[in-house]
């Protein structure tokens, strides 16, 4: 953990616009760091989860917020960023078997590479991402195996590293929880999740699908939690 936690330690918060990133947003904000907030415009078919960025970010009112953009569909291999078929009512055992296409190659470890420039610029040694390694479609890069591993590299390729600044942290509050813990989380915290969507195939009105894998693991995650999720979801 970093040392200097005070109401002016700044933290670059990776922000997609999703239910788990504006979690991980209120818990940096609760614990008294200043987010700088980055999100991407990658290619992705669910770009309207970019709206809900900038409405979470808005309510948060954070002093920047950034969003990039990388043109991932150059590389496809993604359903997310090609003409692939996003998989739909997937049960959990499904889910399990293999990576899923909607896996989009290396996209955590570029998104934490801009993270990190961006820190050292700002002098902040913070990074918070909301990956999970329990509810989640088996993306390799949300373990917690390959979040030390980045963190190790970080400090060892920055100026901060070298001329032995504070560490870097890579915050990931929500790698050991499920998605109903996640929600009660958040929902303590005063998020409001009717501002995020976390589908990977919206219809054209912006409403998730209610059958992809992320929806399938949001709505199961309220259902855990006893809540009805507040997204809008197309008939």
């Amino acid at each position: 953990m970093s040392t200097n936690n005070t109401e002016t330690t700044k933290a670059v918060v990776l922000l997609s616009g999703g239910l788990d990133s504006s979690t991980v947003l209120a818990i940096a904000k609760a614990q008294g760091y200043v987010p700088y907030l980055l999100s991407f415009r990658y290619g992705q078919r669910h770009e309207v989860e970019l709206q809900a960025a900038r409405a979470v970010a808005a309510q948060a009112n954070v002093d920047q917020h950034i969003i990039l953009d990388i043109d991932l569909r150059q590389f496809g291999g993604s359903a997310l960023t090609s003409d692939i078929d996003v998989p739909k009512a997937r049960s959990a055992e499904q889910m399990a078997e293999r990576i899923p296409v909607t896996y989009v190659p290396a996209r955590n470890t570029i998104f934490l590479s801009y993270a990190l420039a961006w820190a050292e610029v700002l002098g902040a040694v913070d990074i918070f991402i909301g990956v999970n390694a329990l509810d989640y479609s088996g993306y390799p890069d949300c373990r917690s195996e390959y979040i030390a591993a980045y963190q190790a590299m970080a400090n060892l390729a920055t100026k901060a590293g070298v001329e032995d600044a504070p560490s870097l942290t890579i915050h990931t509050p929500l790698i050991a929880l499920t998605k109903a813990e996640i929600i009660r989380t958040g929902i303590d915290l005063g998020v409001d999740y009717a501002l995020t969507i976390s589908c990977y195939d919206p219809q054209p009105s912006g409403a998730a699908c209610g059958q992809c894998d992320s929806c399938t693991l949001r709505q199961k995650g309220f259902t855990e939690a006893g809540l009805v999720d507040p997204a809008p979801y197309g008939s």
